[in-house]
């Protein structure tokens, strides 16, 4: 791993919270993710399952944690199970994990080699009243391939069928919502890696420069700082591109009087940050580029303003969308009379505005939340308004990631540059690469 070693605090901790979540006398266990084939003989980078490296810091394929805090045998209350490394995979892939070095990342004593998973298993679940399992219960996620979670539940109900098993995501998704403090920090890291990597873009972007090539600096500050890279596929739109939400073919030259839209974010140890900026292209907004940027700013800053623990996600996105009504109005787009004769079901600003304002954030980029029950403290959310504006050739977006405090919430991208003035000053003062 690029990223430095973490306290195994984070993760006893966490275990202790999961712990406490489970029914008397449960076994819960946790898989790592699959290892996906490409092509001939490659993988697709492996990306370590969130929820058990949420408990155990474990960040390595082919690992499974086990969880019985009542087992009559106390040398399986909580065990890793790691594939057993040997000389010809040292020379071939390096780093794995020795049992020494899981006890010190996991802080869990018992490590055993995966050959040991079945007969431990077999030799203490019969004990056990209830047995949880995992997957994905995302709502916006759908799997078409029986990933790892899925045989092993189908595997563990054909071998114990009498058994009662409970799921363990309603579990995970009321733990990995409130971020700890150890948590904040890796996030915090994320962002600072994020504002290195913006800033580099200032100095760099310039018209006639390709948006690949601006992508390229991103990675390359990314991997200086010890990231493990991109926390999700970077978008960089200039023009009439940046109306594509999700655009990701990276492959225009950013032409003089454009606007280019920047939506990336690095991960460090698995945790993620998101942010979006949007820049002129020339070093300075035209009067009306600034006017609709001004905008999407007086919204960012208004929702920081209204997101607060105990409010619920629909009057946060209500409350958002009037007031986003009110500056589409001020800046011609919407008239005062259409607004008042709308159809409630669908509002007119949405033709300007059509994604949500705001996700959580942390192990994933969408991150594994209730998306109904009100807003807590130790949340982290994104706050991203955008306005789209096709006919006029731009769209603006921007985006900063808000932990959220009941004496206060705190902006972890406050010292990422926002303000048109502030952009606009760096961009000229500052010499190309």
């Amino acid at each position: 791993m690029k990223y430095e070693d973490i306290e195994n605090n984070l993760f006893i901790e966490n275990r202790t919270k999961l712990r406490k979540l489970l029914n008397n006398n449960s076994l819960a266990i946790f898989q790592s993710n699959d290892e996906f084939p490409k092509s001939g003989d490659q993988d697709f980078p492996f990306k370590q399952n969130a929820d058990l490296f949420y408990l155990s810091g474990i960040d390595q394929e082919q690992t499974i944690l086990l969880i019985y805090p009542d087992c009559p045998n106390p040398l399986y209350k909580e065990v890793l199970f790691l594939r057993q490394t040997n000389d010809n995979i040292k020379i071939w892939e390096g780093h794995k994990y020795t049992k020494t070095l899981a006890r010190k990342a996991s802080g869990i004593q018992s490590v055993y080699w995966l050959d040991d998973f079945e007969p431990i298993l077999n030799s203490i679940v019969s004990y056990a009243d209830y047995v949880y399992l995992n997957m994905n219960e995302n709502v916006t996620s759908s799997y078409a391939v029986p990933y790892r979670d899925i045989r092993f539940i189908e595997h563990m109900k054909a071998k114990y069928p009498l058994h009662r098993y409970e799921r363990a995501a309603p579990l995970m998704r009321q733990l990995r919502d409130k971020k700890s403090a150890g948590e904040v920090h890796l996030i915090l890291k994320a962002c600072e890696i994020t504002r290195d990597a913006f800033l580099r873009v200032l100095k760099f972007t310039r018209p006639g420069v390709t948006e690949y090539e601006i992508e390229a600096e991103i990675i390359h500050e990314f991997i200086r700082k010890r990231a493990t890279g991109h926390a999700y596929p970077p978008i960089i739109a200039s023009g009439k591109n940046a109306n594509i939400l999700h655009y990701s073919d990276n492959n225009q030259i950013c032409e003089q009087g454009d606007l280019v839209l920047m939506d990336f974010g690095a991960e460090y140890a698995n945790y993620n940050a998101d942010m979006t900026r949007t820049i002129p292209l020339s070093g300075r907004f035209t009067p009306r580029q600034k006017e609709v940027y001004n905008a999407v700013v007086n919204v960012m800053k208004e929702a920081k303003k209204i997101l607060s623990p105990g409010l619920s996600p629909k009057e946060y996105n209500q409350s958002v969308a009037a007031f986003m009504t009110e500056q589409l109005v001020g800046l011609r787009l919407l008239s005062i009379n259409d607004v008042k004769n709308q159809d409630p079901a669908f509002p007119l600003y949405k033709k300007y505005f059509m994604h949500g304002i705001s996700h959580h954030l942390g192990l994933d980029v969408h991150d594994f939340a209730d998306r109904y029950a009100p807003f807590s403290e130790g949340n982290v959310l994104t706050c991203e308004p955008g306005i789209y504006i096709p006919e006029e050739g731009f769209g603006i977006r921007l985006e900063n990631n808000i932990l959220l405090k009941k004496d206060g919430n705190i902006d972890l991208m406050e010292n990422i540059p926002l303000e048109a003035e502030e952009i606009e000053e760096i961009m000229n003062s500052t010499s190309y690469l």
